[in-house]
């Protein structure tokens, strides 16, 4: 049909014993449900209008599509950042009226081609583009699942110390010790414990996890099968965004097929322990990545952060302890257990071990996808990419939720411990360049719009101040300038959302907009 129906949702109602108007809250809280009779329109054509896309002609490419007689819904970020401007196109049942002739080319096997392609020194991206991402075959024939056996042979508590040992982090933003979140789990009383690739990267400038689920899937299964075994969990899911069809499919069919070679199921490669995976789709909901917020995604509901404590370790997908982490966390995993936790260890910087990926997008001569042992100068990452391709005025790192740094800032150590000292945020890998020629007020304003359209309004601080932080950024475009007194506002509301917000959503979502007063660069100043 191409929408949710007011009938249709009754109907659903009464099969399932749901109050309609809970009902009706999920079906209007994702961007990718319609609750709008389209008419006679099959596709809608989603836009992106974030950071990358915004200064790479996503406007003209929104009004191109109009004048074509498309439907358009101009929208958060699709993820596609390095083929910037980006569209995602949405058809009854599969079947859109218009697809873009380069589409079919991106679904090829061996298409894909990393800028580093058969670069030695790859860890993590060392299959992508080299193996066949729809052959189970080919990525054992690459060494796939010899992790799997391997921790199957040693068990789970060395497992656990080999990956407290290598001091990994987590590679979604928190950066939290993988090793103590896997402990606290396994450690958990009681018959059903959950692990949850959370793969729902939605903040604009990343989607380093798309590429490795849609050319390394197998490799993002076996990881999580290892995370599951590791703390005693039988039920697996991938929570991956809507967006991302082409990961999607290659994820469900590297499931089935590691289900019928006996690597999933009731004996997986025969330890005599079951252990099973299940996709689920996001729906275009930015807030999902916070992890409570998707497991409230899986059960059904609006993806609304819960307060902490309790946490999921303890108390996470229904009730039971759960293990979330995102895909890159995973694929360190089998580097951590192929290598060895010291060997692991000593790459990297002093307190950030191993190597990172980064998505470098925008005014960037090759953007891509990186990955660079942690330590590496910001400049460095940059030539890697090819360097600016005009006059650098600032580079955001982090996405929206990071912060806007310089041109004299690029001897920045891409380090945990480095960045963190400096006043940013590595955040999830996000490398954005902007040249001279961009408008930043129209920028900035953009990533407060952003905010305020993502928060899920559940908490004050957040519902409020992601709101007011945008009116005064559109006033600011009104008038040429932003006034002292509109300036002292905008700390004012940055820190009650900091302080009081329940998720990282309002903790951060002042970050950008403050950097970017702090340059210089919004306001009347050039």
């Amino acid at each position: 049909a191409g929408w949710i129906s007011p009938g249709g949702l009754n109907h659903l109602c009464d099969l399932l014993q749901v109050p309609p108007a809970e009902a009706y809250g999920v079906a209007t809280f994702y961007e990718l449900f319609r609750t709008e009779d389209p008419g006679d329109t099959r596709s809608v054509h989603h836009v992106c209008l974030d950071t990358a896309c915004r200064v790479q002609g996503a406007k003209d490419l929104a009004l191109r599509l109009e004048a074509e007689g498309r439907r358009v819904h101009r929208g958060p970020c699709l993820g596609q950042c390095e083929r910037a401007p980006a569209q995602f196109v949405q058809g009854v049942g599969g079947e859109p009226d218009h697809v873009p002739a380069e589409t079919a080319d991106a679904l090829a096997p061996d298409s894909y081609r990393l800028p580093q392609h058969g670069s030695p020194d790859l860890r993590i991206l060392h299959r992508v583009g080299v193996v066949d991402p729809t052959s189970l075959v080919s990525y054992r024939e690459h060494g796939g699942y010899q992790m799997l056996a391997h921790a199957i042979e040693v068990g789970t508590d060395r497992v656990i110390e080999e990956i407290s040992a290598a001091e990994l982090s987590g590679r979604g933003g928190a950066a939290f010790p993988t090793g103590v979140k896997w402990r606290a789990v396994a450690d958990e009383p009681g018959p059903r414990k959950h692990v949850i690739a959370n793969a729902d990267e939605s903040e604009p400038g990343t989607f380093k996890d798309r590429v490795v689920m849609a050319h390394d899937p197998f490799a993002v299964v076996e990881a999580l099968t290892i995370a599951g075994l590791t703390v005693g969990a039988e039920e697996g899911w991938i929570y991956i965004r809507g967006e991302y069809p082409l990961a999607t499919d290659r994820l469900v069919g590297a499931i089935e097929q590691a289900r019928t070679a006996g690597l999933l199921g009731a004996d997986v490669m025969g330890s005599g322990r079951r252990f099973d995976i299940e996709v689920r789709r996001g729906a275009g909901a930015y807030i999902c990545g916070e992890e409570t917020a998707l497991m409230e995604s899986i059960e059904g509901r609006r993806g609304e952060p819960r307060n902490k404590p309790p946490f999921p370790t303890t108390h996470g997908l229904f009730g039971q302890p759960t293990a979330v982490n995102n895909p890159e966390t995973l694929l360190n995993v089998l580097d951590v257990l192929d290598r060895g936790s010291e060997a692991y260890a000593a790459v990297g910087s002093d307190r950030s071990n191993g190597h990172r990926l980064f998505c470098v997008a925008g005014h960037v001569a090759r953007p891509g996808l990186y990955e660079v042992p942690f330590g590496e100068r910001l400049g460095d990452v940059i030539e890697l990419a090819g360097g600016p391709t005009g006059e650098l005025r600032a580079v955001l790192l982090g996405g929206a939720a990071g912060s806007f740094v310089g041109p004299d800032q690029l001897d920045l150590e891409m380090s945990l411990e480095a960045t963190r000292a400096a006043g940013v945020s590595l955040g999830s890998g996000v490398i954005t360049l902007f040249d001279t020629s961009v408008d930043f007020d129209d920028l900035v304003v953009r990533i407060a719009e952003f905010f305020r359209s993502e928060s899920c309004g559940q908490c004050v601080p957040c519902r409020v101040g992601t709101v007011r932080q945008h009116e005064v950024l559109v006033e600011m475009t009104d008038r040429g300038t932003l006034t002292h007194d509109r300036r002292s506002l905008i700390d004012d509301m940055a820190v009650a959302m900091a302080d009081a917000s329940i998720c990282g959503l309002g903790h951060t979502a002042a970050g950008a907009v403050r950097s970017a007063i702090r340059l210089g660069l919004i306001g009347g100043a050039r």
